[in-house]
């Protein structure tokens, strides 16, 4: 009797392997930060620092195996997406907390703009990841200050982070510039997959005819990168 073989696409081992992938590094993570406090608690500060790089880094990498499981899930039509009415300043007060060790570390100021009572119509989950994103990012080229803030206009929710560093180079201010940023770049080490996941996080949020995108600009409150999340 022939033996029957099951073919597994490559897209669910890929997002399996992801999966597993991103609980391990949660796990990392969490020592990693133990580590990290006890060694300032001794006073090796040197120790501290190196560490806070290194849990930098899996904080990003786990953070796009998230987006990376989150497109997979979209792509699939599998995705529990949940619209509902949420508290602005709530949602961006948790990433600001989930962050708060990287922050310390790397010793980031952090300005919180966003009124009270502003709220939206969003899926928490997804918006939460693509700010995480542009949070990483703001990080990581930040002198020191970073703005959060959100806000609504003309019947839309404006989401910005916002740098004091370089700024975005030229070419990524072009109009088609998101697009063309979703290929590779082997020089730098780029996919792109975090710019691509939030404009599938903007594309998802609709209201009638209207639908979210992002855009990247330069200035702000401190001159630096601006990425910017727009919500019908």
């Amino acid at each position: 009797m022939a033996q029957e073989h099951t073919t597994i696409r490559f897209a669910d081992l890929i997002a399996s392997s992801a999966h597993d992938m991103k609980n391990a590094l949660s796990v990392q993570v969490g020592v990693l930060e133990r580590v990290a406090q006890q060694r300032r608690a001794a006073g090796d500060q040197e120790s501290y620092q190196v560490l806070g790089g290194a849990i930098h880094e899996s904080q990003r990498m786990h953070a796009s195996l998230v987006q990376l499981l989150g497109l997979y899930k979209l792509g699939q039509a599998i995705y529990p997406l949940d619209i509902a009415e949420c508290a602005m300043a709530e949602l961006l007060g948790d990433l600001l907390v989930q962050q708060q060790f990287m922050l310390e570390v790397r010793n980031i100021a952090v300005q919180l703009d966003c009124e009270p009572d502003c709220q939206w119509y969003v899926d928490r989950d997804l918006v939460s990841g693509a700010l995480l994103n542009a949070l990483h990012n703001a990080c990581a080229h930040s002198r020191g200050k970073i703005r959060i803030a959100a806000r609504t206009d003309q019947g839309r929710l404006e989401l910005r982070v916002e740098d004091d560093g370089p700024g975005f180079p030229a070419h990524l201010l072009q109009a088609d510039a998101v697009t063309a940023r979703m290929g590779v770049d082997f020089a730098g080490g780029s996919t792109g997959l975090g710019l691509h996941f939030a404009l599938q996080v903007a594309r998802v949020h609709k209201n009638g005819t209207r639908v979210g995108g992002i855009s990247l600009e330069n200035g702000g409150a401190y001159g630096g990168a601006c990425f910017v999340l727009c919500l019908p």
